[in-house]
């Protein structure tokens, strides 16, 4: 998510900087994006002279001091301390107006806000995967957030070629709230033994759904799409309705991740 979200970012028109904390996840990025940028090239879909003044305003970094930016967009892992502490060093390292905006899926970004310097600055800005073709960015207001930084993120979502949609801090926002019932009653389903994966999203599809719940599930990551659901759960005051599934959750425990680790619920080559 953070490679698609920077190449976003880049091929705007904005130097970029990619960021993490391990340098082979920078290179991993950094392939990523050039695969990307060279798969459009190859499609007649950007020319080769965009494609490397793309190229050109991307930079990467495994060195926090490094991170110094008008707007800062977090794509870690769902995990609200780890977070927390990378927020902290940013705005330890960037001045007070920098905008500080996070892409969790689910997370309170209220409880995050109120441990954040100059909380007025923060916000969330939630892509969704793949970043560079989903239109929908949730731009999500906690109760500190400025109209200015509400304004500048929506503006910049705008720039990007994307469809914001204002939303306040709640459990889930607006898709990942709506769409647990989707991935939920599917391994319900086939916990019950009353039918296969395959079977499943080959009917969700047929009905329209351009993805069934399990090439979706793979595609978003079983880690990101469990913790989603354990969040919302947590936070409604855990709903039978809602109650994650054993499935997924030995999926994670066993390294089935979907796409990213070869193997999920299928496998991938």
């Amino acid at each position: 998510m953070g490679s698609g979200i920077a190449q976003v970012s880049a091929m705007t028109g904005y130097p970029t900087l990619l960021y993490d904390v391990d340098d082979k996840m920078v290179q991993k990025g950094r392939s990523t994006i050039e695969q990307n940028l060279r798969a459009l090239t190859d499609k007649n879909k950007l020319t080769a002279e965009k494609r490397d003044a793309v190229l050109g305003r991307l930079s990467y970094s495994a060195d926090i001091r490094d991170c110094t930016a008008d707007l800062i967009i977090e794509a870690i892992v769902e995990n609200p301390r780890i977070k927390l502490d990378l927020f902290l060093r940013l705005a330890d390292n960037n001045p007070p107006d920098t905008i500080l905006a996070s892409n969790t899926s689910s997370l309170s970004l209220n409880a995050l806000a109120e441990k954040i310097p100059g909380p007025e600055r923060f916000a969330g800005m939630h892509f969704f995967n793949p970043a560079p073709l989903m239109k929908l960015v949730e731009v999500v207001r906690t109760k500190y957030t400025s109209d200015s930084t509400l304004e500048s993120i929506t503006r910049l979502a705008i720039t990007m070629g994307k469809t914001p949609v204002l939303c306040t801090d709640s459990p889930g926002f607006i898709v990942n709230h709506v769409a647990r019932p989707y991935y939920l009653e599917a391994l319900r389903l086939l916990e019950a033994g009353l039918s296969d994966i395959e079977t499943i999203d080959s009917l969700m599809e047929a009905t329209g759904f351009k993805m069934g719940p399990f090439r979706l599930m793979d595609l978003i990551g079983n880690d990101i799409n469990y913790a989603v659901s354990e969040s919302v759960y947590e936070a409604l005051g855990r709903p039978e309705r809602l109650k994650p599934s054993s499935i997924q959750r030995q999926k994670v425990a066993e390294g089935s991740l979907g796409r990213k680790t070869g193997k999920g619920y299928y496998r991938y080559e």
